[in-house]
């Protein structure tokens, strides 16, 4: 499959979960900096990057779980490391809440919990009819600025024309069923209760869609959970610091030993 990166082998596996609009490529500095020593499971999500599975009408964060244990099925991993970020860090908690035994630890990066309000549904929609109308450029332009922090975006100009290459790439068909998907996304946080397995969040300090509040309240919510928050640093803290990130990951995937 072209479009799920199987890479390296080690004693554990762990699962990328992209973010929207984007697609595995995000996670290109982790995967150079994990693959001499784990194996690395780095898919485009439905509809996303080279997946060629496209959708037929909104998607779920629930389908998009089921593929990803079908990725893992197909390779017989029983159980993974998931990170995810901002999207597909709902996704990770969607797949913990329906597969909490194929979970050895779970990293959710830029995301957050809550089910969406009605004034979010409305605006998911519009935009999802937006993306359809007028393309991904647009759109882009206008979301640029919220994803990465303004820190970054001065200090490495490369980086947002990485980021909005990456976006303008991504289908309006598929980036629509996903943002539509989304709007119907549950409230995740009763089932952060029930994740027995150890837990990273990961957020900036300049993030525009996840506060370091919403962070504080998930790891509550999580018996074995801890919080790192990166400074000046937006919604995209892989990319934007990938060395700290990067840090923060290999400590927690040392600390499950």
């Amino acid at each position: 499959m072209t479009w799920v990166d199987d890479i390296g082998a080690g004693p554990r596996s762990i699962l990328f979960i992209h973010g929207h609009p984007f697609n595995r490529s995000m996670w290109q500095p982790q995967v150079d900096a994990l693959r001499d020593r784990h194996r690395l499971i780095v898919p485009d999500l439905r509809g996303y990057g080279d997946s060629p599975v496209l959708p037929d009408g909104p998607v779920t964060q629930e389908q998009f779980a089921s593929d990803l244990a079908e990725i893992l099925d197909e390779r017989k991993i029983r159980k993974a490391i998931v990170v995810g970020l901002s999207m597909g860090g709902q996704i990770a908690m969607e797949f913990g809440r329906r597969f909490p035994d194929r979970v050895e630890g779970m990293v959710l990066a830029a995301t957050f919990a809550e089910a969406e309000t009605q004034e979010g549904v409305a605006d998911r929609l519009r935009t999802a009819e937006r993306m359809e109308q007028d393309g991904m450029a647009l759109v882009g332009c206008e979301v640029l600025p919220r994803l990465i922090g303004k820190s970054s975006i001065s200090a490495m100009p490369h980086l947002a024309a990485s980021v909005y290459s990456m976006i303008c790439a991504t289908r309006p068909q598929s980036a629509a069923a996903a943002v539509r998907g989304r709007a119907m996304r549950r409230d995740y946080r009763d089932a952060l209760r029930g994740f027995t397995f150890p837990c990273l969040i990961v957020l900036g300090d300049e993030d525009s869609y996840s506060s370091e509040a919403q962070g504080q309240a998930m790891q509550a919510l999580i018996p074995r959970c801890s919080l790192a928050v990166l400074p000046r640093v937006g919604h995209l803290p892989n990319l934007e610091q990938p060395l700290g990130f990067n840090s923060l990951l290999e400590q927690f995937i040392t600390s499950l030993d």
